[in-house]
């Protein structure tokens, strides 16, 4: 996990395929704050394009993306 990063929240997506960890997180952003960032974990290769595009299309900001080995974990500011 980032250290200078604050999460609000997790969403661990591990093992769901497209298009469920966009749905999960369109759905779960609407618990947390404007200004707040989550954290979604997937294992779905997928979601390396799907959730950056989701971001821009909904105004709210992939911050970070970290990848280990299947791994993939996005930080994501709700800016909408």
């Amino acid at each position: 996990m980032s250290d200078d990063i604050k999460i609000s929240k997790t969403f661990d997506l591990k093992g769901l395929a497209c298009p469920m960890p966009v749905v999960k997180v369109s759905k779960g952003i609407k618990d947390v704050e404007v200004g707040d960032v989550i954290e979604a974990i997937s294992t779905d290769p997928g979601s390396l394009t799907d959730i950056p595009a989701w971001a821009r299309t909904t105004g709210n900001e992939v911050i970070k993306t970290e990848q280990d080995d299947k791994v993939i974990r996005f930080y994501i500011k709700r800016n909408a």
